[in-house]
């Protein structure tokens, strides 16, 4: 743990009350990349760092508002007795699922996250994930890595140009819409299912129409193995699945026997495991492109994050609505 802030550096924005006590429990990679300028975190108040998650419990006492990252512990009654004025759970990722609980609620406090900061870099992996699979990179390289022959290293399948192609949405969320509007400005053919959205295509009509088919619905119970044998087989033989979202989405044994069997290919950041095993099938197989659930991690999304983060408290401090809170019914939805 270090010990509060520079007092000289944190002192109350001009015309506040009482500086509000924060407490941000971020390891200092993670700090450095979501407050690469700590100014604007320090002017909220009387602001202390905790390198480490598990100093927690002692460094709770007097804290109004709580940064969290990933890996910090569940809130639960115990370490929210050591808070009793804690007001604002402030989380600087996207799910809060692991680490809140209804004793937040049940003692008014507000909790919010920052998962809009990530919308534009999780689309662009989505985008380099979707060129990839329509240009076979992703086949390339495992053949020249693996020590393939120059000559059978070349032959794969029919290659397509995003110009026309036909890419499948599913779910029109933020980064679903970040998405949307990256591949139609590449000329891309987009059609998208999805409940909400007035003139939408049904979920197995664009399964079965789309040369790519990107992920971006919420983990909600409804969309548990929202993609499962049945709705994968209805993608055409050498049809693609991007999936930066959640796997939660997709049942992984169904898609591992497609990918197997070679007729569908695939990208992935997210899975069931994580870390995922290295002795998983996924690393193996030649149609499959992967990455280690890093499609977020951006200079500029991190820094988003943050600066969402700070709008939050600042939004607290001055009694207005917070802008991205998250409430107990939307916490018992979440998958």
């Amino acid at each position: 743990m270090t010990g509060s802030a520079d007092p000289g550096r944190t002192a109350p924005a001009a015309g506040r009350g009482r500086p509000l006590r924060v407490l941000v429990s971020v390891p200092p990679g993670l700090r450095g990349q979501f407050f690469p300028d700590p100014a604007p975190l320090l002017a909220l108040g009387e602001v202390t760092f905790l390198d480490d998650h598990r100093d927690l419990p002692g460094a709770l006492p007097g804290t109004e508002v709580l940064v969290t990252s990933w890996g910090v512990p569940p809130l639960d009654a115990a370490l929210l007795d050591r808070a009793p004025g804690l007001r604002l759970v402030t989380h600087t990722g996207a799910s809060v699922k692991p680490f809140v609980t209804g004793e937040l609620w049940a003692r008014k406090i507000q909790v919010t996250q920052a998962g809009a900061g990530m919308a534009r870099s999780v689309a662009e992996v989505a985008l380099a994930f979707t060129m990839a699979l329509l240009h076979q990179v992703h086949r390339f390289d495992h053949a020249l890595r693996s020590g393939v022959a120059w000559a059978e290293a070349e032959r794969a399948p029919l290659r397509h140009e995003i110009l026309g192609c036909p890419v499948g949405v599913i779910g029109a969320s933020r980064t679903g819409r970040a998405y949307i509007d990256l591949v139609r400005a590449l000329g891309a053919e987009v059609r998208v299912a999805d409940p909400y959205l007035e003139g939408a295509l049904g979920l197995d009509e664009l399964l079965a129409t789309s040369r790519i088919v990107a992920v971006h619905a919420p983990a909600l119970p409804e969309t548990r193995h929202l993609l499962g044998a049945r709705e994968l087989a209805l993608m055409p033989d050498g049809a693609g699945l991007v999936n930066t979202a959640r796997s939660w989405l997709v049942d992984e044994a169904a898609l591992l026997a497609e990918l197997r069997a070679g007729r569908l290919d695939a990208a992935i950041d997210v899975f069931d495991e994580e870390p995922l095993p290295a002795d998983h099938p996924f690393r193996s197989l030649p149609n499959v492109l992967l990455t280690p659930h890093q499609a977020a991690g951006t200079a500029q999304g991190r820094r988003r994050q943050g600066e969402v983060v700070v709008a939050e408290i600042a939004r607290l401090a001055a009694g207005l609505p917070l802008e991205h809170a998250v409430t107990e019914d939307m916490l018992r939805r979440m998958g």
